[in-house]
């Protein structure tokens, strides 16, 4: 059985303890909680008490987002880094979120290599000190700085530094980006999410544009999902829905059940085929 994650975008309008208690209902193995919500991280309550509720509901934190856009190194993205592993620390997530920049710039090959080996190398040491792993989130759009996994993945190697950078496979941004290799080994979470707008290119794709996953899926979630668990990967399946429709959804807790029960239900008939 997968272990599937929730991400908190995909409840954005629940209170942190309505997010908590539907993760647990829905059987996650954790969550991933956001400061960029438009409000105060955690809804203004304390790390301590977020974290023994997510004890007390038996969830992992599995990630802290984001620093953005960490690609762009400079003293307050260093203590915007510092800032989140210390409140990750605080929490016992297990990992933060690094988030390249995405309006266009810097996307020439010898600036976009540049920058981001710079900044994992800039970022390392805080890592280290903490002994915490960054999640690094490609972005399949074509403004963006950092599309490619294989990109990121030379980068980490060069800095031998594996042990505290893993990549984000996401669905929905491997599609974007032309699809590719995949690379389990530096793999730290997946995220999903479905497409099912008919009507929208590839090319024009958004994260509006994302919902639940269903038999409409545009993204080949089963598909990727398959290859990835077949190629080893063990980590989580993260919902992560930006689209306003799922946000204003009236039973958004039973509709990621149906999703979670749709994917699992054609793994089963994958496996048996």
């Amino acid at each position: 059985m997968l272990g599937f994650g929730l991400n908190q975008v995909t409840m954005a309008n629940a209170s942190i303890d309505e997010f908590i208690e539907s993760a647990a209902r829905l059987g996650m193995v954790g969550v991933e909680l956001r400061n960029d919500l438009g409000r105060p991280i955690f809804d203004g309550r304390p790390a301590e008490s977020v974290r023994q509720k997510l004890r007390d509901h038996g969830l992992r934190l599995l990630g802290l987002s984001q620093v953005y856009p960490f690609n762009r190194w400079t003293g307050d993205i260093a203590a915007d880094v510092q800032a989140l592993v210390d409140l990750a620390g605080e929490l016992g997530a297990e990992t933060i979120s690094l988030i390249p920049c995405n309006d266009g710039t810097g996307i020439d090959t010898a600036t976009r290599q540049n920058d981001l080996v710079q900044s994992l190398e800039r970022c390392l040491p805080l890592l280290e000190a903490a002994d915490m792993v960054a999640l690094v989130e490609p972005l399949g759009f074509t403004r963006s700085s950092l599309r490619s996994k294989a990109e990121l993945v030379v980068a980490i190697e060069k800095l031998a530094a594996h042990s505290h950078f893993r990549l984000v496979h996401d669905t929905f941004h491997h599609t974007l980006s032309g699809g590719g290799p995949f690379y389990p080994d530096h793999t730290g979470i997946v995220h999903i999410s479905g497409v099912t707008d008919a009507d929208v290119p590839v090319d024009q794709m958004e994260d509006a544009h994302r919902v639940l996953i269903d038999a409409n899926d545009r993204l080949g979630n089963v598909d990727q999902i398959t290859a990835l668990r077949d190629a080893g990967y063990q980590g989580a399946y993260s919902f992560e829905c930006f689209s306003p429709n799922i946000h204003r959804h009236p039973s958004v807790e039973d509709a990621i059940r149906t999703s979670m029960n749709f994917i699992s239900s054609q793994l089963q008939k994958e496996i048996a085929a």
